[in-house]
């Protein structure tokens, strides 16, 4: 395994490029730039390259800053719920 090299992370199959190598108790890890995460290397395997997608920065901060606005959305959404509507009416 080596910086710049693209691994697949066997459990869940997310794909990257080794940005990164390092030991620690007996264990290699490897850095993926996608997720932007180090992964033990004994889950990794080899991936063909077209398996790769480089994810630029603003693409990855675009997508958070569109994810953070539909959640705002649904929050305010579920703030104009009259409960009351939505709730049995009767005495059992």
């Amino acid at each position: 395994m080596e910086v710049g090299e693209i691994y697949k992370y066997i459990p869940t199959s997310t794909v990257g490029k080794v940005a990164g190598i390092r030991e620690s108790d007996g264990r290699v890890w490897a850095f993926l730039d996608f997720t932007q995460l180090w992964y033990d290397a004994a889950f990794l395997q080899p991936a063909d390259a077209s398996e790769y997608k480089a994810i630029s920065y603003k693409e990855k901060e675009r997508s958070s800053k569109d994810a953070l606005k539909a959640l705002e959305k649904e929050m305010k959404d579920a703030e104009d719920v009259d409960i009351s509507q939505l709730a049995a009416t009767g005495g059992g």
